[in-house]
């Protein structure tokens, strides 16, 4: 017969598998028991709260119970009748509903089944590893959630998909690992590579990705972190030290993730220039020590697979120069291109309210908001004009399309500059009303694209 204690254990850990079931997949069913949809909700305490996570994850859940809620990505009002939320909640938030959900419109109350995740960011900010002998520092390391990622996540706008494909596939990575599949009959490494152009975001997407999941997996490891690997510093002046460098920052990884409830991120960035395609030296052209890098690489990264508590992000704008062994090791291999017109028209969208939120750019009519609608919307209203009953608010609908349009190879990083440039493009930079900044936000569009390389 099983103690209490067995007991107690048990069902914490089932709770846990289920929420990696929950996370894992919610696409492919998204009803639990009961007809219930699974939902997100996000809550960040207050730097100075010391409340209990489970105290307020319980709390919000009755919060949701009693309130009569529609579940749609966006923020949810702290209570000010619960003191006890008032006091250590900073905002709560429903998070990436996945599209089949949103597909159903308007989620009531009584159809999710809210999962509930609470977390404190750090304020620490990035601790740098120092070198004593002269090299630069091999790696910067953040605790998880950072206050310096913390709506990263959010500003990045892909084509449909994308982020939730990452989301799930971490999910199965640890789920995988908690269920206990025999990795010799299925095999998975944990690696994902982030490749496509520069600007893309890709860094930030993993920085992003690391920074939901500590949140997302906090019940199951309550401790996270990133380690950022600087690749350049690996390479020494010294004929065959490179090598060496680089299993010796591996061996640091190794002590951080022998801890079995921390939750490591190794991100590696433009990580071609440590995998290097090893054929470049049957044609002589490749030094050998950059050989012995590829193959410490490959070595410490199988060393790691065994270790159930660590993700390795990569990314890079060129994959021809990958060797064929590191990219047939990555479980997922993204492409991160240029945005779509539907990711131009968010970005700017976002922008603009943002400019708006602030005053930068007045509000339009003195609303006491201003909220373009999204991509779907504005085509819907462009293509039906005589049902508009406000015309100037369609004027703007199509004003900021044509910035989007305008936009066409832009990267994404240069997006985030165009409403910057085009304000100080204007005489009057105070008190501009948003039609005068869209104008000239589509003629600086059309300059940034002239100005491109061919």
């Amino acid at each position: 017969m099983s103690t209490p204690m067995e007991i107690t254990a048990q069902n914490s850990s089932d709770a846990k598998i289920s929420e990696l079931n929950a996370v894992a997949d919610p696409s492919s069913s998204p009803l639990l028991n009961q007809d219930k949809f699974l939902v997100s909700v996000e809550v960040c305490l207050k730097p100075s709260s010391t409340a209990r996570i489970d105290d307020v994850r319980l709390a919000v859940e009755r919060m949701l119970e009693k309130r009569s809620l529609s579940y749609i990505d966006g923020p949810i009002p702290v209570p000010v009748d619960d003191p006890f939320l008032m006091e250590n909640v900073q905002r709560i938030c429903v998070c990436d509903t996945d599209e089949w959900v949103k597909n159903h419109d308007i989620l009531l109350f009584w159809q999710v089944k809210p999962i509930v995740h609470v977390f404190q960011l750090s304020e620490e900010g990035p601790c740098e590893e120092l070198s004593g002998d002269g090299q630069p520092s091999s790696f910067n390391e953040w605790i998880l959630p950072a206050k310096e990622f913390d709506g990263m996540w959010e500003s990045l706008i892909y084509e449909s998909g994308l982020k939730q494909r990452l989301l799930r596939y971490a999910a199965t990575a640890l789920l995988f690992t908690e269920k206990g599949v025999d990795p010799f009959l299925v095999t998975w490494n944990r690696i994902v590579l982030l490749h496509g152009p520069p600007g893309t975001g890709k860094t930030s997407l993993c920085k992003a990705l690391a920074q939901k999941l500590s949140i997302r997996f906090s019940s199951r490891y309550p401790q996270s972190q990133l380690v950022e690997v600087n690749a350049h510093s690996l390479f020494s002046k010294w004929f065959s030290e490179s090598g060496k460098l680089v299993a010796k920052l591996f061996q640091k990884i190794q002590e951080m993730v022998e801890e079995e409830n921390n939750l490591v991120f190794v991100l590696i960035d433009e990580v071609e220039s440590l995998a290097a395609a090893r054929k470049a030296a049957l044609s002589g052209s490749e030094p050998s020590d950059s050989i012995r890098v590829v193959n410490a690489l490959l070595t410490q990264m199988d060393k790691l697979k065994s270790s159930s508590n660590v993700i390795i992000l990569t990314t890079s704008n060129i994959t021809a120069a990958i060797d064929i062994a590191f990219v047939d090791r990555a479980d997922i291999k993204a492409y991160v291109g240029p945005p779509t017109l539907q990711a131009r028209y968010e970005i700017l969208r976002s922008s603009l309210q943002e400019l708006i939120r602030t005053g930068i750019v007045s509000k339009f009519q003195d609303s006491a908001h201003f909220m373009l609608p999204n991509f779907a919307a504005t085509r819907e209203k462009l293509n039906k004009p005589e049902m508009q009953e406000d015309q100037t608010l369609l004027h703007q609908c199509k004003q900021l399309l044509e910035a989007a349009e305008a936009c066409e190879g832009l990267s994404g990083r240069s997006l985030r500059k165009l409403p910057f440039l085009a304000h100080a493009a204007l005489a009057d930079p105070y008190g501009c009303d948003p039609s005068k900044f869209l104008l000239t936000m589509i003629d600086t569009a059309r300059r940034e694209c002239s100005e491109l390389p061919d």
